[in-house]
């Protein structure tokens, strides 16, 4: 049984695959929010994600809700596999500066060849002000885990 401040094991597990994630690590996000079904990542501003006019980069939007897609799809298959992206669609709403992105992950459909995940990217500022940023949907495969 998890102790109150314990992550859980599904948190455990998801992070285990997260921290092998190089962009992830390079971008400096980090993993928030894990439960079945539902996976939430930060990213703060900095000038690794950013783009030629100061706004957060529309890559790095669209690499964080992937993997916050991802990450909720891992959590509904067995533990040898892992999830990879088919493919995804993203609509930018607003860009922003500062502050940090928070990408959550939800799964619609887990079906046994293919995985349905949207997300929803949030832009929160220094006041703790939330703004919708971005949506994605998203479609993954599961394969065998090679590690």
């Amino acid at each position: 049984m998890d102790t109150p401040n314990a992550p859980s094991a599904l948190f455990q597990r998801i992070e285990a695959s997260f921290l092998r994630q190089g962009l992830m690590r390079h971008l400096n996000a980090r993993l928030v929010r894990v439960e079945p079904g539902l996976c939430e990542v930060a990213l703060p501003y900095s000038e690794n994600v950013n783009q030629q006019q100061g706004g957060f980069h529309g890559g790095a939007m669209g690499a964080l809700a992937d993997i916050a897609g991802g990450y909720a799809a891992l959590t509904r298959v067995p533990e040898d596999s892992e999830v990879t992206t088919v493919e995804y669609k993203i609509n930018f709403l607003a860009v922003f500066q500062g502050g940090e992105l928070r990408a959550t992950g939800r799964i619609v459909k887990a079906g046994r060849r293919l995985l349905i995940t949207t997300a929803d990217v949030t832009h929160i500022d220094a006041a703790g002000q939330q703004s919708a940023c971005a949506v994605m949907q998203q479609t993954l495969m599961a394969v065998p885990k090679t590690y």
